[in-house]
């Protein structure tokens, strides 16, 4: 039996400048298929837009506000959303709130650094 807790997991910078510990993924487990992280953006931060060719993701907000853009569309988030964003929609989360926002990833297949490419809002 595989469990990680988020204390065990080493945190890094994704392509798109979020802050995010990788619970449960290829590289720390027997997971092959999809990945499970927490991400973290301070006060007023934001990911750069970006999307993925191949990964399908859910965003779950577990603490925060959150504005939400994806393919051009715009919806303010908080704490018990599930969000989907589709292979290849353009997407941004910005931090709303005077605290940390704190969220799930959920990419399928799992995420890869080679799979975010950065773009912009048409």
């Amino acid at each position: 039996m595989q469990v990680m807790n988020i204390d065990q997991a080493v945190p890094f910078t994704t392509v798109d400048g979020s802050e995010i510990r990788e619970l449960l993924a290829h590289r720390n487990s027997v997971i092959r298929n999809q990945s499970l992280a927490e991400a973290r953006l301070p006060v007023g931060g934001a990911t750069a837009a970006h999307y993925h060719p191949l990964a399908e993701e859910i965003y779950y907000i577990l603490e925060g506000h959150a504005r939400m853009q994806i393919d051009g569309e715009v919806r303010q988030v908080r704490p018990g959303d599930a969000i989907a964003i589709p292979p290849g929609a353009i997407h941004q989360i910005t931090n709303t709130s005077d605290r940390e926002l704190k969220l799930l990833c959920c990419c399928s297949p799992g995420y890869e650094h080679e799979d975010t490419v950065m773009a912009e809002f048409p």
